[in-house]
């Protein structure tokens, strides 16, 4: 039986693995500089969004708004978590999120919250 990929496993697009390995890169020196997580958010509708500056953390978990920042100089890294954001976050309704570097498990998590309009009807004599 032949094991097929997931999602996660695919191959990227060049840009995104090339940003992904230079993050990777950087691990060794996030970790002796006691950083545990490297996040960006970001935010957008209507066709236009945003993405926050770096941000590292020294916190056994990361959430975002929820964990303290701290002070590095890791803002290199800046155009390779942008290269992760996901394309359309900001089309429409929008979307949020953040792209993660867990930098003990060496793992990038890209977390994606999209909005979207409901309505129903209802229609009726009177």
């Amino acid at each position: 039986m032949e094991n097929k990929p997931s999602n996660a496993e695919q191959a990227l697009p060049p840009e995104q693995a090339s940003a992904k390995a230079a993050i990777l890169a950087e691990c060794e020196r996030l970790a002796e500089a006691g950083i545990t997580f490297v996040a960006v958010h970001f935010d957008g509708s209507g066709d236009e969004g945003a993405n926050e500056e770096i941000k590292c953390y020294t916190t056994d978990d990361y959430a975002y708004e929820e964990s303290e920042v701290r002070e590095s100089n890791f803002s290199h890294l800046q155009e390779d978590f942008e290269a992760l954001v996901p394309y359309g976050y900001e089309n429409d309704c929008g979307g949020f999120g953040d792209v993660i570097l867990n930098v003990k498990a060496r793992k990038i998590t890209v977390e994606r919250n999209d909005r979207f309009e409901d309505y129903t009807t209802s229609s009726y004599e009177v």
